[in-house]
């Protein structure tokens, strides 16, 4: 794949998927799963990145492959990202 040509974005789960009610799942956000499938469909990669872990984090994981989005990465880099030491990764 070429990385050129895709984005890669990452994105957060409680207050940005879903609204926050952390350690539960909140209210899935307007729009959220019907862009991230979009996304996904347009071919780029997205990152689940977010503060939970453990039983929570699997919980996220499961409720978004319930709604049909599976993500390139969870809480990690992904294995082709090359570094730049001139730019920030945050």
């Amino acid at each position: 794949m070429n990385l050129h040509n895709t984005l890669t974005i990452a994105i957060d789960f409680d207050g940005t998927i879903v609204e926050n009610a952390y350690p539960r799942i909140g209210k899935t956000r307007i729009f959220a799963f019907e862009t991230m499938r979009k996304l996904l469909q347009d071919g780029h990669r997205l990152i689940l990145w977010t503060y939970r872990h453990g039983d929570r984090l699997d919980e996220a994981v499961a409720f978004c492959k319930e709604n049909g989005v599976e993500f390139y990465a969870i809480n990690k880099s992904f294995p082709e990202e090359q570094f730049d030491d001139t730019q920030s990764r945050k």
